[in-house]
């Protein structure tokens, strides 16, 4: 017997043509939101980031590859990391495809994570993929776009993450200590690394930052979600985090 609440057609019909209105609605909110981000000031970039990539290093400015908007991955993968965050995996998965698409409308995709490049390399061609992916082990760069804290950060309480000031962390069980399990590394050394999304433009040689999201904020680039959202029983997370890296499905 259906669990759920059943109805004719015509109820169907009814109910969805309701429901149909409120996301015409939503859809509607979606676009002015697209557009207030848009309106973001830019913020100048005069930092001398470097990064190493498969081309060599490279500047902020090279990662464009003479696009003028550049998206870059904050993916979590520290350099005491065994293999990268699950949850940045099945991101992966998803923008795997389209940064092609991307990058022939004039932005250039890009996974930075703090790990050495060739343990990113490695993990890239385990996993089939093909983004191009940079360390910023050289640079600030993840510090300076707070997904990424010291020790001493974490242990006095003076994280800025996802836009607020956490409290002192404090070790425990639960899908944070699984993630970093799957990881090779202890659950404060995997927290330490955070993900995120940032948006730069260049302009007349200067580059400016428009945009950066964290935490829920990326919501909207997980592939995965637009899907369950669609499917009868929703994102169905109740019992916590489900999903592996896409080549352990089926490991005991």
């Amino acid at each position: 017997m259906a669990t759920h609440i059943t109805g004719s057609r015509d109820e169907w019909q009814a109910a969805r043509m309701k429901l149909l209105a409120a996301e015409k609605a939503h859809t509607r909110r979606g676009d002015e939101l697209a557009q207030q981000r848009r309106e973001l000031p830019w913020v100048r970039i005069d930092e001398p980031y470097r990064f190493d990539t498969e081309q060599g290093s490279a500047s902020l400015a090279d990662l464009f590859c003479g696009r003028s908007q550049l998206l870059v991955y904050h993916f979590m993968f520290g350099p005491d990391y065994t293999a990268g965050c699950p949850s940045c995996s099945m991101i992966a998965d998803g923008f795997n495809g389209f940064a092609v698409h991307l990058a022939n409308h004039d932005v250039m995709l890009w996974a930075v994570s703090r790990a050495p490049l060739a343990r990113l390399q490695a993990y890239r061609r385990r996993l089939g993929w093909t983004f191009p992916w940079a360390s910023s082990a050289p640079s600030d760069f993840n510090a300076d776009f707070n997904v990424w804290f010291t020790e001493a950060q974490q242990r006095g309480g003076s994280v800025d993450y996802n836009y607020r000031r956490e409290p002192p962390f404090t070790a425990g069980e639960g899908p944070g200590a699984k993630c970093a399990a799957s990881c090779g590394t202890d659950q404060a050394t995997f927290v330490r690394d955070r993900p995120g999304m940032s948006a730069f433009v260049r302009e007349d040689g200067v580059i400016y930052h428009t945009y950066s999201a964290y935490a829920r904020g990326v919501d909207g680039i997980w592939g995965i979600y637009p899907w369950l959202d669609h499917a009868p029983k929703g994102r169905n997370e109740s019992g916590g985090i489900w999903w592996r890296r896409h080549d352990e499905y089926g490991a005991r």
